[in-house]
């Protein structure tokens, strides 16, 4: 597929997650019902659980990119793993934000050092440092190989967030969705937090074709001033 059919695709998915978003809290605020214990903070439930997943899969995929690219040397690649790894970032965020405003309900604190906290503060700031060593050398090629090592280090991190409720005392609650038994979460609850996994699914990927091919308009443009001044 071209660059250009790559950003039209992005662009369409982009506004297709943008609407679903709005279908989202229209679910989240007038359809779901309102949990008996924490009432209406609850309702951060279907933003923070979805970006939590978003941002772990986005970064997966940038890492299994990164694996390869060290395998095969193949730019596209190499961009595809930046713009998973930018979604990756962002989806993170939105997870650092929500989880301490929930967190000063639910536990009457902000943050507090507890294993799933503090992985997830580490992946974040791995992925910070997966940027910063992009442009730390003078030869970018290095500075790409650098930076996908980085992103191989940072998913082992996803699965030990997963396990950390269950290997170590934690105030963060256990598992509702993810059980080998299988949720334990109400219909309408679990309706409404699926419906926020695809919706935030759709938005990321329409983010990352557009990124992806903003990288690869760079390279081309790059490429044809490297042929013009030679």
């Amino acid at each position: 597929m071209s660059t250009a059919g790559v950003r039209r695709g992005g662009t369409a998915l982009t506004l297709i997650g943008l609407a679903g978003l709005i279908g989202l809290f229209w679910l989240s605020f007038f359809w779901v019902s309102t949990e008996v214990n924490q009432g209406v903070a609850q309702r951060i439930f279907y933003v923070h659980v979805p970006a939590a997943w978003t941002s772990f899969m986005a970064i997966g995929i940038s890492a299994l990119c990164s694996g390869v690219y060290l395998w095969l040397r193949d730019e596209r690649l190499d961009r595809a793993a930046l713009a998973a790894a930018e979604g990756g970032f962002v989806f993170a965020t939105i997870v650092l934000v929500t989880g301490p405003l929930w967190g000063k309900i639910a536990w009457g604190t902000y943050w507090t050092w507890e294993p799933r906290l503090t992985l997830t503060l580490l992946l974040w700031f791995i992925f910070l440092g997966y940027f910063m060593v992009r442009g730390s050398t003078e030869d970018p090629e290095k500075g790409k190989r650098f930076a996908a090592v980085v992103a191989l280090v940072g998913a082992i991190d996803i699965p030990f967030i997963h396990v950390s409720v269950l290997w170590f005392r934690s105030l963060h609650p256990q598992p509702v969705v993810a059980k080998a038994e299988g949720p334990t979460l109400p219909q309408d609850m679990l309706t409404t937090l699926l419906v926020g996994v695809l919706v935030f699914t759709v938005l990321f990927f329409g983010l990352f074709l557009m990124r992806y091919a903003l990288e690869g308009l760079r390279a081309e443009l790059q490429l044809r001033e490297r042929r013009t001044s030679s």
